[in-house]
């Protein structure tokens, strides 16, 4: 949790907050999509989070990318913007979310895939028809659904 949210929480406690977040979608060569296995329940979902106060977007994308895998890269193009009942969450704890996201495209400038150890416990590559068959976390296969990915 971001020192911002964690201030807000400390506010309004665990009712519904709206948060705007992003989501990067890194491809390789093949076509493949980098997703990473969070550790918080063991699914597999996109490599991303919540944007910071004063953070542009990209700025945020980019950041995430390389907090959760260790990945340098440069974006694509936007992807689709979701949000609504399918990217609502309610965490272990009772806080209740609902995320607004930005989707990019991105492709790998430099560095090798590898998880942070506290967010992200495994990175993989994956072909889109590969996706169906995985153990996507909601929000991901909300945010695949919505590209129609799946």
């Amino acid at each position: 949790m971001s020192p911002h949210v964690r201030q807000l929480r400390e506010l309004v406690g665990a009712q519904l907050l709206v948060l705007p977040s992003v989501a990067v979608l890194p491809r390789d060569e093949q076509g493949r999509v980098l997703l990473v296995r969070h550790a918080d329940n063991g699914q597999w979902g996109t490599v991303g989070g919540a944007v910071d106060p004063d953070e542009g977007p990209a700025d945020a994308a980019v950041r995430e990318c390389a907090e959760e895998t260790g990945l340098t890269i440069a974006l694509g193009t936007i992807l689709a913007a979701v949000g609504g009942p399918s990217f609502r969450v309610t965490y272990d704890n009772g806080d209740k979310t609902s995320y607004v996201t930005i989707v990019y495209d991105a492709r790998v400038t430099a560095g090798v895939a590898r998880p942070d150890g506290d967010e992200t416990t495994e990175c993989g590559w994956f072909r889109l028809e590969e996706l169906p068959g995985i153990d996507l976390g909601p929000i991901a296969r909300a945010t695949f659904d919505a590209l129609g990915w799946i």
